[in-house]
């Protein structure tokens, strides 16, 4: 009986740890300047990267006053008044994902939430 608890203690550990060692501080946002211009205004890449060894799904950023003269594919970037979802809401491993948006400054685009699922 004692050995099962433990074995049983020690699972739950586990996993607890895994799950743990991912938070929304491993969603990091950045941007650069391409030195394109879209309509007179500069483009920037994006590049919204997970540098956790668990899944993030449903990502979101907060996008307020969010505006690009470039067309972004919603499939990547669905912006939703102040908020944004990036990829979809589909998971998001170790990797990143990237879009352009061409506006006069860049927004800041701070991760707001995200499901985290180590498997």
């Amino acid at each position: 009986m004692a050995t099962s608890t433990i074995k049983l203690f020690n699972i739950i550990l586990f996993f607890s740890q895994g799950y743990s060692r991912c938070s929304l501080e491993d969603i990091h946002v950045s941007q650069a300047i391409t030195g394109l211009t879209v309509k007179g205004k500069p483009e920037l890449t994006v590049t919204v990267a997970n540098w956790c060894s668990c899944a993030q799904s449903n990502v979101k950023l907060d996008c307020t006053g969010f505006q690009s003269i470039k067309p972004i594919d919603p499939s990547i970037l669905e912006v939703s008044g102040n908020v944004c979802l990036v990829n979809g809401g589909k998971p998001i491993s170790e990797g990143a994902v990237e879009f352009s948006y061409a506006w006069d400054i860049p927004f800041s685009l701070l991760p707001i939430s995200s499901d985290i699922s180590c498997a």
